[in-house]
């Protein structure tokens, strides 16, 4: 009897044991990654999206969530290091805030899984052997909308009139830049608008790139350069363009913010919401080849009043109706 009692009260010690060690890996809380190429302050507006998406979802970080995050200050050199950090914590998943940083996680490895906040184009880029099928650690979101580029150079056309000449600010080693080019390209003959490319690669640039527009004549900018290249230089770009009084179409919110002039755009912070929505999916088993790659669905149409009056340009009461968010 005594031998009977010692092996239940032996079986039910064991039977605890599995119950707890069963309980404590179902209540382990994920860590997940974020990796960025600017700082934090330059993707505020980003990074909060990311957390609202999350919360949307149930998860609170710091309680049942926690997220490794990782910025480059514009440093692009040091993502990989970063990317190679977020490998030895061995997250669950890495989130990434743009090209660049994408390819650094992709070169780190490709067994955890990969959520892009936003990619110009996956395919041309390598990162997604199709948007339908991406293949394999990586997926997530594309900013790519082929007809977007077209669009800002017909909203140029509608507030500069006169418009004939059209200065292409771009960025020559940006590959996903190619199909948006040959959009703009597409759009000018019907608007009679000749076009000048300028290649933009670094902050040192910007004021020959400005100068080269003035010597042309150009009537306005199209700026498609982001990310490194800018986003930590937004205020000092839009100060430019208001120096050398150019009427510039912007790829999103933080330059007009900063003073620049016009923004049609994908909504960055509407993708970096919906990027969280992945993270759910491959934490609950979801695997990244499975899982397609979307596209925007929403875009923001944003004007600064207060920099068409430094130019001394007047924005057509139809154009300001359409528009999303007017600055004064």
């Amino acid at each position: 009897m005594k031998k009977k009692i010692a092996g239940l009260t032996l079986s039910a010690v064991l039977l605890a044991l599995c119950v707890s060690t069963e309980a404590q890996q179902a209540t382990k809380v994920p860590v997940i990654g974020r990796l960025g190429a600017s700082s934090p302050s330059a993707e505020g507006a980003r990074l909060e999206a990311f957390r609202q998406g999350l919360r949307e979802l149930g998860y609170i970080e710091g309680k049942n969530i926690v997220i490794e995050w990782r910025h480059a200050e514009g440093k692009l050199n040091r993502l990989s290091a970063l990317a190679d950090e977020l490998v030895r914590l061995n997250v669950a998943v890495i989130v990434t805030g743009g090209g660049n940083a994408t390819q650094a996680a992709k070169r780190a490895t490709s067994t955890i899984p990969i959520v892009m906040a936003q990619s110009g184009d996956p395919v041309a880029d390598g990162f997604a052997a199709s948007l339908a099928r991406p293949g394999a650690n990586i997926t997530g979101l594309s900013r790519l909308s082929p007809e977007l580029s077209g669009k800002q150079l017909e909203l140029l056309k509608e507030i500069v009139p006169k418009l004939s000449r059209v200065a292409v600010f771009g960025t020559s080693t940006d590959r996903s830049s190619s199909q948006s080019l040959r959009e703009v390209e597409r759009a000018a003959p019907s608007l009679g608008v000749k076009l000048q490319y300028l290649d933009v690669l670094d902050r040192k640039d910007y004021e020959i790139a400005f100068a080269a527009a003035s010597k042309e004549r150009a009537d306005a900018i199209l700026v498609r350069v982001w990310g490194p290249v800018i986003t930590p230089h937004v205020k000092e770009f839009a100060e430019l363009a208001v120096k050398n009084r150019l009427p510039a179409i912007y790829p999103d919110r933080r330059h007009v913010e900063a003073g620049g002039l016009i923004t049609y755009g994908v909504s960055e912070p509407d993708l970096d919401r919906r990027a969280a929505k992945y993270v759910d999916k491959i934490l609950k088993g979801a695997k990244p080849s499975d899982l397609p790659v979307e596209q925007p669905t929403k875009f923001e149409f944003i004007i600064n009043l207060k920099t068409a009056k430094q130019i001394g340009l007047t924005i057509p009461p139809t154009v300001l109706a359409r528009a999303d968010r007017v600055i004064k």
